[in-house]
């Protein structure tokens, strides 16, 4: 997916998120506030950090690929919504509603149910949005969990 949309002209930048389990421990709690992630460590970098912030100055696409790069992105945003650099820790649990900073767009895997990674992807494109999208998939027997099929969420 990212080499066919770097051969469409998409400009990339990368984020390190050292993924931890804890990413993928259920969820047991019903207040979702109450739910601790685990911390894991995140490198946003300085061509992340320039690439980011002159596509938000131009009005461009930024795009996600991926929950661990939109948490990274989310964990490292200054007091004025510009992405900044950081190498750090986050344990940053993203669940609707939630209002997101830096992307106006995101691609990520069909997702566990009640997973931490669907929360987010229902915060960012709508709960019922991406239900229905869930919906569609099972129905059309796509693929789930990290080797799957992907949605775009804009």
């Amino acid at each position: 997916l990212v080499k066919r949309l770097q051969l469409k002209g998409v400009d990339m930048t990368f984020v390190t998120l050292h993924i931890g389990l804890g990413t993928f421990r259920a969820v047991d709690v019903e207040d979702l506030t109450k739910h601790k992630m685990d911390s894991e460590n995140f490198i946003v970098g300085t061509e992340a950090v320039k690439k980011v912030n002159a596509a938000l100055d131009n009005k461009s696409r930024v795009c996600a690929i991926g929950t661990t790069a939109m948490r990274s992105l989310e964990s490292a945003v200054s007091a004025n919504n510009r992405l900044k650099e950081r190498d750090g820790w986050t344990d940053r649990f993203i669940f609707p509603p939630y209002e997101f900073k830096i992307c106006n767009a995101m691609v990520t895997n069909f997702q566990q149910p009640e997973s931490t990674l669907l929360m987010m992807a229902a915060a960012f494109g709508g709960y019922d949005q991406v239900m229905k999208a869930y919906e569609i998939a099972k129905k059309e027997k796509y693929k789930f969990l990290t080797y799957g099929d992907a949605l775009l969420i804009v």
